[in-house]
């Protein structure tokens, strides 16, 4: 399960079906919900649902911040796999990466990736929910976490908690998030009378989101709001906005249509993204932390 960003409104999943129901907390039938539902779109995620242009201009972009931030050679604990387009990469850096998912369709994919590109031996993948780290042992310099898969753990101040215990003093998260503002999800669904799908991502607790006739549970957050799970253990290094300017991965048509254009507005993203307030809006947020 990469993450909501292909479930969520910021990803193509969210926008298909949009909001039915909110619950508090999740249990293990939604739990179950979410793993259907992205174990349906394994096959083919890699195509325009999963990996589109604006997609991967996000993606690159933790790439080159995990990059940055945690030594060559280091350990890399990725939450939410998918189907290993992040794991490969890392380790074609120069890594050693432990690639985890709930949806055991999404780890063969990974898997088999890893084969493909002959780094089967650089590559461990685990069938494994971010709600289930307790079950996982060993020490890590970085954690990272592309697209929103922990916009899907029920409880969040537990996954910091397991996320303290397993990276070493001083390593790294680093995590894209969903956020709770997007301003072009907000417009382009206002200027349609969709008021109620505009404002989905305002809802307190956990969300349903369809996807491919399935059912993904998620909670939207503020950058804020995310990090509060986690200051206990950890110190927040920076955060910054993912498509702010630029159209969210679901509106990729919009983009394909307006290439030039947009790319401007990608500028402008690179250049005040992580600027005060702007950086609390757009379609995900990028999020840096450090153990304590």
């Amino acid at each position: 399960m990469s993450g909501p960003h292909t479930f969520e409104t910021a990803h193509p999943a969210a926008s298909v079906a949009g909001v039915r129901q909110r619950s508090a907390t999740l249990n293990d039938a939604q739990l179950l919900d979410t793993q259907h539902a992205f174990d349906s779109v394994a096959a083919d995620y890699d195509g325009p649902r999963g990996n589109n242009e604006l997609i991967q201009r996000m993606r690159l972009t933790l790439w080159d911040t995990v990059h940055s931030e945690v030594p060559a050679g280091a350990r890399l604990l990725d939450l939410g796999c998918g189907t290993g387009i992040d794991a490969v990469e890392f380790v074609r850096r120069g890594f050693h990466v432990v690639a985890t998912d709930w949806s055991p369709q999404m780890v063969e994919r990974t898997r088999a990736r890893a084969v493909a590109a002959g780094l089967q031996s650089r590559v461990t993948a685990v069938h494994l929910g971010v709600q289930q780290l307790d079950q996982l042992e060993g020490e890590f310099d970085g954690i990272y976490s592309n697209f929103g898969p922990l916009n899907c753990a029920p409880d969040l101040a537990a996954v910091a908690a397991e996320c303290a215990r397993l990276l070493r003093p001083g390593g790294t998260l680093v995590f894209s998030v969903i956020g709770r503002i997007c301003p072009w999800e907000l417009g382009h669904y206002a200027l349609r009378g969709r008021f109620k799908r505009a404002g989905v991502r305002a809802a307190r607790g956990a969300t349903a989101v369809g996807m491919n006739h399935h059912t993904i549970w998620t909670y939207y957050y503020l950058p804020r709001e995310f990090y509060r799970a986690f200051a206990e253990h950890f110190s927040l290094q920076s955060y910054r906005a993912l498509s702010l300017f630029m159209p969210p991965p679901y509106l990729v048509d919009y983009y394909r249509r307006r290439r030039h254009w947009c790319e401007c507005l990608g500028r402008l993203d690179d250049r005040f993204g992580a600027m005060p307030l702007l950086r609390d809006m757009g379609d995900h947020f990028l999020i840096v932390m450090r153990r304590r």
